[in-house]
């Protein structure tokens, strides 16, 4: 199988160029030319599979330059009980009579993007080996809080790579800026900047397509690349998690063979949305695909008018990982929907880069709102969805989760829709104390993250993770900030 750029249909690349490279040259993103064929015989074969079982045989679909040996080392690497809490890697908990919370935070740094970070290291590494065996790799990420650490996590000490985070400096939850600043490696930079989480994507990819940065780096024997969801290493493994939480409801007679899901993410970058929708393009049986957004609702109001406008005001939530304004891998959703016309990509979001907004043609409207449904929720109504489905049910959700609970109790309100529903939950709710403790209890927070996480395991009768209350006796390593504008002096810097 090979790749194309979404911005231009003529470049051809491996699945390995792929994933070393990260973006193309061009600032298009890969896409596979053709989605492999997931029939209702192979998912049968797929009950009673281990995870990791069931992930070989789907990302042997993608990546189809990987020996069967190099795929074993790199998912048997990624996924075991040194790095996940759960012999099953995630978890399913059931929510009322139709509603599955998979669980995808049972990882090191309890968030869903361990499903992908743990896995990305060992693809890129393998990949790089096959296509740049020269090359150091600068891996090179912005995040909203959860994909930095979980990157840092993956690639400490990786040899022949290099590890540069930036984060907004006041867009994240304490615990997660501790989880970064605090990270362990000796090829690991962390950076805060004077901005939101789309200034800092913005400044990355600026960096990625810099010629004269490229030469640089050139010069130097390294080459840039991403473990952001632009990456398709970031991206597939994320499909694998849906077709497995499948295969495993059917295991648990939850479902039967063949039956219709619909499936609930919150998201904001769309690319954990974009997963189950190439998993649905393969044959999952999905029926619709719930998207769901915080009080930065542009994906609900892209869904619903067909229009994508970023210029509006920014809101810092208590689901801080969703709080963005320009979603990256939507450009790859619109590839697909409109035929894979790269002149029509270019075009749109040339305009959202010049005019901060775009609108699609009517076609690609009727195509989207077929598959997607959008909603959101503010601040305030995802504190009573923690509260509710903590009395309700006994079940103790973060402020993501609890964002999608809350936006698929209002598609069924609104649609009568009573299809099973798989919810991605996203992150431990001690990532996010001060907010799950306020929802749940009138009592006086602490300020302090770890007095919060032990009032909060009282309350709940719930255990933190140990890896994050191992954060209150590491030393902060990290503490610069600087503008938006001073990041590609930053990464000189960082690079020495």
């Amino acid at each position: 199988m090979n790749y194309n750029s979404t911005r231009d249909s003529g470049c051809i690349v491996t699945a390995a160029q792929a994933i070393a490279q990260g973006i193309s040259q061009e600032g298009g993103l890969f896409v596979p030319e053709t989605l492999p064929v997931l029939s209702r015989e192979d998912l049968e074969k797929m009950i009673g599979m281990s995870y990791n079982e069931k992930a070989k045989m789907i990302l042997s679909r993608f990546l189809t330059d990987f020996t069967s040996e190099e795929l074993d080392y790199c998912v048997d690497s990624a996924y075991n009980d040194r790095k996940f809490d759960s012999a099953n890697i995630s978890e399913i908990s059931r929510v009322g009579d139709s509603a599955y919370l998979l669980e995808l935070w049972h990882g090191p740094t309890c968030a869903f993007k361990d499903m992908a970070l743990q896995l990305l290291p060992f693809l890129m590494t393998t990949s790089s080996r096959k296509t740049a065996p020269d090359k150091e790799i600068v891996v090179l990420v912005a995040t909203s809080g959860d994909t930095g650490k979980a990157a840092l996590e993956g690639f400490a000490d990786v040899p022949h790579t290099r590890m540069l985070v930036f984060y907004p400096e006041n867009g994240v939850s304490e615990m997660q800026k501790l989880q970064m600043t605090t990270q362990s490696g000796e090829n690991v930079s962390v950076c805060a900047i004077k901005g939101n989480f789309d200034d800092a994507q913005s400044g990355v990819k600026k960096i990625f397509t810099d010629p004269v940065i490229e030469a640089e780096l050139e010069k130097n024997g390294q080459m840039f690349s991403s473990a952001n969801s632009i990456n398709w290493g970031r991206l597939v493994p994320q499909i694998v998690y849906y077709i497995a939480a499948y295969t495993t409801l059917v295991e648990q007679g939850e479902i039967a063979m063949g039956e219709t899901v619909n499936v609930t993410v919150p998201t904001g970058n769309f690319g954990n949305i974009l997963a189950a929708y190439y998993a649905k393009l393969m044959g999952l049986p999905i029926g619709k695909l719930i998207c769901a957004s915080n009080r930065n609702r542009v994906l609900t109001d892209f869904i619903r008018t067909g229009v994508y406008d970023r210029n509006r005001d920014f809101y810092t939530t208590t689901s801080p990982s969703m709080d963005i304004l320009i979603s990256s891998n939507l450009e790859r959703l619109l590839y697909q929907l409109c035929g894979k016309d790269d002149a029509v990509i270019r075009d749109w979001f040339g305009k959202l880069s010049s005019e901060g907004k775009y609108t699609v043609s009517d076609s690609v409207k009727e195509k989207l709102q077929a598959d997607f449904w959008g909603g959101f929720c503010d601040d305030e109504q995802t504190a009573a969805t923690i509260k509710k489905t903590f009395e309700e049910y006994g079940y103790l959700c973060d402020t993501h989760t609890a964002v999608a609970v809350k936006v698929y109790q209002d598609y069924t309100a609104e649609t009568g829709d009573k299809t099973k529903c798989i919810i991605a939950s996203t992150a431990s709710p001690y990532k996010f104390n001060d907010a799950v403790l306020a929802a749940i209890t009138d009592q006086e927070i602490p300020a302090d993250p770890f007095e919060q996480a032990e009032m909060l395991s009282r309350i709940s009768g719930t255990t933190p993770p140990a890896s994050l209350m191992a954060l209150k006796t590491k030393k902060v390593r990290f503490t610069d900030s600087v503008d938006k504008e001073q990041m590609v002096e930053k990464v000189k810097e960082m690079l020495k």
